[in-house]
């Protein structure tokens, strides 16, 4: 574990570092767009920040390549450069469409593309779903699940960036559950190293979402922008595949799974790898729908997600910030616990879980449902200047 608390530390500081030195960059030179229409932020703001992240994920990805303790995860180097590649591609897109707002099909076409060079080259694969029992995947239905998957996981994170800190913040405690959940899966499987990549890259994520979120709080200083939502969400779409692909795919279907007993414990490590991302895939799928509805592209831009329907029920920035925390706190956390909970010995003790979610979910729900008076009186009577997030 020690070497995961390095890892996190040394991420966050050098992303920190990075991220200032990107923003007075961005500044000295005016590289940042004008304002949208549908963007909540009234001064313009630079849109890089997903440049800071990725040199901070570049190097603890080469730092890892010279510690002993993650030389399991360099054993197949194709794999890790055909990750450091593909997020390499689509942060390179990402900051193209940051200044120059590229058409949506050349950012779909690049996100297959980045997708593909995962699968294909990294091997990075859902080879088995469980389906009444255990169903395994031809080759070209893995792969096109697999890119499929990583390409909607990548829009999902990317639809939610519109508020100063949300999209940082929600995949800090999203990665940071799941980082907990692939520790106790190796540790309940019995391998003799913790040591794997899907727990290298969760716990990456979070040193990169602590580095960067203290500029972009509100009000931010600095945006991730595309180049850091799309990196963000390919590297979580790569993390959970990658879990799923070391889990055997018998073992999914039996009674005892890691010795978690019975249909629950079966389902869990494809669940959880879900639940950290439902809260964007939620979004990703309201907005696919309401725009296809009205006979537009799923990928044109509005202002209808979530985050803007909580800002016009009179949430302040921060406030929907912060319940966007609780939702995927309580939903990610409930199901964690379940796991941790459905052991062979004690049977049932999914219970707290459920209970946790049940009055998690109540709890956000009226906090959602009920925005402050003192909110709603100052968006009403004045309402202050607004930032948008990244």
């Amino acid at each position: 574990m020690k070497h995961y608390i390095f890892t996190v530390i040394l991420t966050g500081a050098l992303t920190f570092v990075l991220t200032w030195i990107v923003w007075r960059v961005s500044m000295r030179y005016k590289l940042y767009p004008g304002i949208r229409e549908r963007d909540v932020h009234k001064n313009p703001t630079p849109r890089l920040g997903g440049v800071a992240m990725f040199l901070g994920f570049s190097g603890m990805f080469a730092l890892s390549s010279q510690v002993p303790y993650f030389a399991i995860i360099w054993q197949d180097p194709q794999v890790m450069w055909s990750i450091y590649a593909a997020a390499l591609l689509i942060v390179l897109i990402g900051v193209a469409d940051d200044l120059w707002d590229l058409d949506w099909l050349i950012k779909l076409g690049a996100q297959f593309l980045v997708a593909g060079i995962v699968v294909g080259f990294g091997g990075i694969q859902i080879f088995a779903i469980p389906f009444g029992g255990q169903l395994l995947l031809s080759s070209w239905q893995s792969f096109t699940l697999s890119v499929f998957a990583i390409v909607i996981v990548m829009n999902a994170v990317n639809f939610i960036d519109g508020l100063d800190g949300l999209v940082a913040g929600v995949c800090l405690i999203t990665n940071a559950v799941f980082f907990v959940y692939t520790y106790l899966v190796a540790r309940d499987a019995g391998i003799d190293s913790y040591s794997n990549r899907a727990s290298f890259i969760a716990i990456v994520l979070v040193g990169v979402c602590i580095g960067f979120l203290p500029m972009n709080w509100n009000p931010a200083r600095l945006f991730m922008g595309d180049s850091g939502a799309l990196m963000l969400g390919l590297l979580m779409a790569t993390s959970a595949i990658t879990l799923t692909g070391q889990l055997d795919p018998g073992a999914l279907g039996d009674n005892d799974v890691f010795g978690r007993s019975q249909l629950l414990g079966a389902f869990i490590p494809i669940l959880l790898p879900l639940v950290v991302v439902l809260l964007p895939l939620l979004d990703f799928g309201m907005a696919v729908v309401r725009r296809m509805s009205r006979g537009k592209s799923p990928f044109s831009p509005d202002r209808k997600h979530l985050h803007h329907r909580m800002l016009d029920m009179g949430h302040s920035d921060r406030d929907a910030v912060l319940i966007f925390y609780a939702w995927a706190t309580i939903v990610s956390l409930s199901v964690l616990i379940m796991y941790i909970g459905t052991t062979a010995d004690w049977p049932g003790l999914y219970w707290p879980g459920v209970v946790y979610l049940a009055i998690g979910v109540v709890a956000c729900l009226v906090v959602t449902l009920t925005p402050s008076r003192a909110a709603l009186a100052a968006r009403t009577s004045a309402p202050t200047e607004q930032e948008h997030a990244s």
